[in-house]
């Protein structure tokens, strides 16, 4: 009988212990929703903070935190690509640096020259950076950026064709080629009005007409001109006198997106003071930089 006492008062008390033992188990669990309520979290939300995401307030909000950015990948070494086909360039290091600042993503769209206004325009891109320059009629149809670079036109002659001034190319029976679109194919149509000008889809293709005496000569940044000198040093020749004022390259945005347009000039102005030009000169670009040393030309991010 005792033993039978002893039994059953020894279930019970196993018993009680279960029941306590998931009590406490699923009171824990309630305080810990409860802390998670009054914390914020969630599984698969970042809570509080996804409100402040860089991307929240910019043009790229519909996309999280993707930004989506148009280059016509054929401007080496601003805008190009690798071996592999990837977008590679000066260009292209400094907006992932900016997207790395401001925590977007950057996915990069190759975009015909011709395409780049209307991407924004239609909501297909955020940003354009694609060497633009900034210009009153592209002004009626993006916003611009603070002129992260700075550019003056010159002229790749053809060595047969007597061009040593733009006064020269300015004559009738000479022929200019210039790439559509472009601010060499603004300046020839404005100023070049005795010549006949020849509109093509790409610088590539303008260097062609010149080097095989269809063009007198072809319209383009000093950059250009002067690698493309270099790689046809017998059928070409460089002009370099300056005959307008230096032209500003920036970043275009949408019209009224103010948020991204904020960012990128704080990034600009950021970059102009800590060195972010320097280390893309040195990476990109410095056996040029020595040539426009030597010729006395302004450099891309000479700002002063």
């Amino acid at each position: 009988m005792n033993r039978t006492i002893s039994l059953t008062r020894t279930a019970f008390a196993i018993r009680g212990s279960r029941v306590r033992r998931a009590f406490m188990a699923v009171a824990a669990a309630a305080l810990l929703a409860l802390s998670c309520v009054l914390a914020g979290c969630s599984s698969g939300s970042t809570g509080a903070d996804s409100s402040t995401s860089p991307a929240a307030d910019g043009a790229a909000a519909s996309q999280g935190s993707t930004l989506r950015v148009a280059m016509e990948l054929a401007y080496p070494p601003f805008e190009t690509k690798d071996d592999a086909g990837n977008p590679e360039g000066l260009a292209v290091d400094f907006i992932r640096d900016f997207g790395a600042a401001y925590g977007y993503d950057v996915q990069i769209e190759n975009t015909a020259w011709d395409g780049l206004i209307p991407a924004l325009q239609t909501g297909k891109a955020d940003l354009v950076i694609s060497s633009m320059t900034i210009t009153d009629e592209r002004k009626q149809s993006v916003d611009f950026s603070d002129a992260y670079a700075m550019a003056q036109l010159a002229i790749l002659a053809n060595a047969n064709s007597g061009v040593a001034s733009i006064d020269d190319l300015n004559q009738p029976g000479k022929k200019v080629a210039v790439k559509t679109g472009s601010t060499g194919d603004v300046y020839a149509t404005k100023n070049l009005t005795n010549a006949e000008i020849v509109r093509l889809a790409d610088e590539s293709a303008c260097v062609t007409e010149v080097v095989q005496g269809k063009a007198d000569g072809f319209l383009y940044d000093q950059l250009t001109i002067y690698r493309n000198h270099q790689a046809n040093p017998d059928t070409t020749e460089a002009v370099f006198i300056p005959f307008q004022d230096a032209e500003e390259w920036g970043i275009a945005v949408k019209k009224g997106n103010t948020t991204l347009l904020d960012q990128l000039n704080a990034f600009i102005a950021q970059s102009k003071a800590d060195g972010e030009f320097d280390r893309l000169t040195e990476k990109y670009l410095a056996e040029e930089k020595k040539a426009f040393d030597e010729y006395g030309f302004k450099w891309f991010f000479d700002f002063e």
